[in-house]
C-alpha cells in the first residue's frame, strides 16, 4: 500500500532548497575618497609648497638664524600629517595590503623626511645669506673661499643628505605606499568614473605632483612607478578588472604630472646655467634654481 507523501515530506531541506537560488550581490562601487585627497592636496601645497615661500616672505626678526623658522614649522607638521593620512588611506583600501611593507615604509618615510627638514633648514638660512641654488656646493660665492677647505667637504655632506639620502629615504617609501594602494583600487563592477569634484581637485593635486617630481629630483622613481601602475592597469584588466574612482584619480594625477614635466623640461632645454647643474642624462631642473637664477635677481 503506497502511503500517500504529505506535503512536508516533498520539501527539501533547507540548505539545499538554496541551492541554485542563491544569487551573488554584485560588487558595491567604491566611495571616492574625497576628505583624503582634498586633505593630501592642501597639506600638500600649504606644508610642502609653502615652506620656503613663508620662510621668504615673513621678517628675519620673527624667525633669528639660529632658531626654528616658521617653514620648519611647516616641515615638522607635514612630517606628522602626512603619514597620517597615508595610514588612513591605507585603511580604506577594498584590499588587504602587506602590512609589514606599510609600516616600514612609513618608518623610512618619516625618518627621509626628518633628515631633509634638518637640511632644507640650514639650506635656506644659506639662501639668506647669499647661497645660490642653481650653483654647485663648490661654485657658491660664500662657500668656495671658506677656510680650512675641509669646511666646504661639510656643506656637502649636508648637501648630500638633504638632496639624496633625505628625498630616496622619504620618497621611496611615499610612492611605495601609493603603488600599494593603488593595487587594490581595481573592481569587477561596471568603470566608474570620477566625480566633478575629483576633476576639480586633479589640477591642482597634478600641478604639486609635478613641483614634487621637479624639486625633489626624482623623475626616475616617479617614471618607474607610473609605468607600475600602468602595467598593473593592464595585467588586471586581462582579468576583468577596471579601475575605481580613486585608482583613476591616481592615474590621472600620473599622467597629467608627466606632461607638465616635459613641458618645463622643453621650456629650459637650451639654458646653459641650469645644464651645468644638471649634467646627466636625465635633465629636470629644479623650480627653486631657476627661481634664484632667472626671477630673484631680476
Amino acid at each position: 500500500m503506497n502511503r500517500k507523501r504529505t506535503r512536508g515530506d516533498c520539501m527539501a531541506p533547507p540548505y539545499l532548497s538554496m541551492i541554485g537560488r542563491e544569487k551573488t550581490a554584485p560588487p558595491a562601487r567604491s566611495q571616492f575618497h574625497l576628505d583624503l585627497w582634498f586633505s593630501f592636496t592642501v597639506q600638500n601645497w600649504i606644508l610642502d609648497f609653502g615652506r620656503p615661500i613663508v620662510m621668504i616672505i615673513l621678517p628675519l626678526e620673527w624667525f633669528p638664524l639660529n632658531k626654528p623658522s616658521a617653514g620648519d614649522y611647516f616641515h615638522m607638521a607635514y612630517n606628522v600629517i602626512t603619514p597620517f593620512l597615508l595610514l588612513k588611506l591605507i585603511e580604506r583600501s577594498s584590499t588587504t595590503l602587506p602590512r609589514t611593507a606599510v609600516y616600514l615604509s612609513i618608518i623610512t618615510f618619516v625618518m627621509g623626511a626628518s633628515i631633509h627638514l634638518v637640511g632644507d633648514s640650514i639650506n635656506h638660512r644659506l639662501i639668506l645669506s647669499g647661497y645660490q641654488l642653481h650653483l654647485s656646493v663648490r661654485d657658491n660665492p660664500i662657500i668656495k673661499d671658506l677656510n680650512p677647505p675641509s669646511l666646504i667637504d661639510s656643506f656637502e655632506l649636508l648637501y648630500y643628505y638633504d638632496e639624496h639620502l633625505g628625498h630616496s629615504m622619504w620618497y621611496v617609501p611615499f610612492f611605495l605606499i601609493l603603488f600599494l594602494y593603488f593595487t587594490g583600487c581595481f573592481t569587477q563592477s561596471k568603470e566608474e568614473k570620477m566625480p566633478h569634484s575629483g576633476w576639480l581637485l586633479l589640477g591642482p593635486s597634478a600641478l604639486y605632483y609635478w613641483y614634487l617630481v621637479t624639486e625633489g629630483q626624482i623623475f626616475v622613481l616617479y617614471v618607474f612607478t607610473f609605468f607600475a601602475m600602468a602595467a598593473t592597469v593592464m595585467r588586471q584588466k586581462r582579468k576583468g578588472y577596471v579601475l575605481d574612482s580613486n585608482g583613476r584619480f591616481l592615474l590621472y594625477n600620473f599622467i597629467i604630472t608627466l606632461v607638465l614635466v616635459i613641458v618645463w623640461v622643453v621650456y629650459l632645454w637650451n639654458d646653459t646655467i641650469l645644464r651645468k647643474k644638471y649634467p646627466g642624462i636625465i635633465y629636470v631642473p629644479e623650480p627653486w634654481s631657476y627661481y634664484t637664477l632667472h626671477i630673484k635677481g631680476s
